[in-house]
């Protein structure tokens, strides 16, 4: 029965990373969305959040399935565990994606032709978190999970940045509130993407070594 349930874990695995993929496409649309004053982009991102929804049940029916099929024991039963937990974090990434489009419309409804804040640096780096949490993932690498979790701390501080930006960009233009609230939580929703990412990154080290990080500072 383990072969089956080795071949099982490889397919989950491969439709897994296909998903990723698709949120991390989101994150970046959204995005450009803002910079490229694109509200047919945008869209296409609010209106592909019931596929990513979607994805997220069937991947928790799979492993439920699996759990139920072949019982499975040790480094299997964790990855099974990580990945339920995992794929919820995924899924809330897919929403924020959603978050950032939806502010995107709204900042292109209120005419704004230029971008007022930079958010490339801090895209880049929330993606980054992602995509090397997933590789930690796949390549059980727990080295790469620990240095995700290390980089939070630099999307959170370009977090405050854009957060004192903000602040004092209402005190020069007090009537430019609406506007400058949607750039905050485009700042807001890209940090809680990093947040995500930690979340998968500890996932991973629960899997590999069975120890739980979570709230440890």
């Amino acid at each position: 029965m383990s072969k089956y349930l080795q071949a099982e874990l490889i397919r989950l695995k491969k439709r897994f990373y296909e998903y990723c993929a698709l949120v991390e496409e989101d994150v970046r649309n959204a995005v450009r969305s803002v910079y490229e004053n694109d509200k047919d982009l945008a869209m296409q991102v609010i209106e592909k959040d019931n596929v990513i929804d979607r994805l997220e049940i069937e991947i928790e029916e799979e492993c439920l399935k699996l759990l139920a099929l072949y019982q499975p024991v040790a480094i299997d039963l964790r990855f099974i565990i990580s990945m339920l937990k995992i794929n919820s974090d995924l899924e809330r990434i897919g929403d924020l994606a959603v978050n950032i489009a939806e502010r995107s419309v709204r900042i292109i409804e209120l005419d704004q032709k230029n971008p007022a804040f930079d958010f490339t640096v801090m895209c880049e780096r929330s993606l980054l978190m992602v995509k090397n949490s997933i590789d930690a993932l796949i390549e059980l690498d727990e080295k790469k999970a620990e240095a995700v979790m290390e980089a939070d701390d630099e999307i959170d501080e370009l977090h405050k940045n854009v957060f004192k930006k903000v602040g004092d960009a209402l005190k020069d233009k007090p009537g430019s509130f609406e506007l400058l609230s949607q750039y905050l939580t485009i700042s807001r929703a890209l940090e809680r993407i990093g947040d995500h990412a930690t979340n998968i990154a500890e996932d991973v080290v629960y899997m590999i070594n069975g120890t739980i990080v979570r709230h440890q500072g």
